[in-house]
């Protein structure tokens, strides 16, 4: 039997139980992936829901449900986490690597039981500031596009660094077709950058910097909005203040992206 405009088997969930949450939110909230990463794993048919695959959007199941991902199961996580590691460099931001590259998350292993996601990325060969959490809501409110919550990153060249650079990237610089604007770039000396960022497009300071044939030596992310490496070494993570995790929701540029202080307190409680 299944569900009435619903291809979910029928369950106790249904006699009288009116506590249910679509599909997507459940697997945000038990920490695979943020809801809209998460709509795409029901898409690609890795979720079970009572042993049946499901892949509609409108899906809803309870606590009672039996939620299977890629055959695990997965049930709604009750601790919130809000993680700042500090990625050294040769990590990958992602959840697995087919290359067989060493991941980020597995540096949150040993101090974390949940599963963790990271928000946002930094490519293999950059480092600094990576958040994780295994809220979903809250990925998905940093990540989007109208946040623009500031990101600062330290450049160090291997060649002196021109001064159309950093002008031309705060002005905004089109190359292969694509717009890229620093909101503020500064030189600390010849071969050291300072340049702050509110969009994340792919590689974005690395493809700049390319565009001048210059090579970068290193490439440090040392801030997310008011969140700061300070002296975390690499490799090393902590969990991030109830103040931080306000902070990093009240940056988010648009209204919709934005929540009460309230609600994520009583997450973390």
């Amino acid at each position: 039997m299944k569900q009435n405009d619903s291809n979910l088997p029928a369950s106790s969930q249904s006699e009288g139980n009116t506590d249910l949450i679509r599909l997507q939110v459940y697997l945000a909230h038990a920490g695979v992936a943020s809801r809209r990463a998460s709509e795409q794993v029901i898409a690609d048919g890795r979720v079970k829901v009572n042993g049946l695959v499901v892949t509609e959007m409108g899906a809803k199941v309870s606590v009672k449900d039996l939620v299977e991902v890629d055959g695990k199961k997965v049930s709604l996580e009750e601790t919130k986490r809000y993680i700042v590691l500090n990625k050294p460099e040769e990590y990958v931001c992602s959840s697995s690597d087919e290359k067989g590259r060493k991941v980020a998350a597995d540096l949150l292993k040993e101090k974390y039981s949940e599963r963790l996601y990271n928000v946002g990325r930094l490519d293999m060969f950059s480092r600094g500031i990576i958040l994780f959490t295994n809220d979903g809501d809250f990925a998905a409110r940093l990540s989007h596009p109208s946040s623009e919550i500031e990101k600062e990153y330290i450049v160090v060249s291997t060649q002196d660094i021109p001064d159309e650079l950093p002008e031309n990237f705060q002005k905004g610089i089109r190359i292969d077709g694509v717009f890229y604007r620093a909101r503020f770039v500064e030189k600390m000396n010849d071969r050291k950058c300072r340049i702050i960022l509110v969009e994340g497009k792919n590689r974005e300071i690395r493809n700049v910097f390319e565009y001048y044939n210059i090579p970068v030596r290193s490439l440090t992310r040392v801030r997310i909005g008011d969140v700061n490496l300070n002296q975390l070494p690499p490799g090393e993570s902590r969990e991030l203040s109830t103040l931080e995790v306000q902070s990093l929701l009240s940056l988010c540029k648009n209204r919709e992206n934005k929540v009460s202080a309230s609600a994520f307190i009583k997450k973390r409680s």
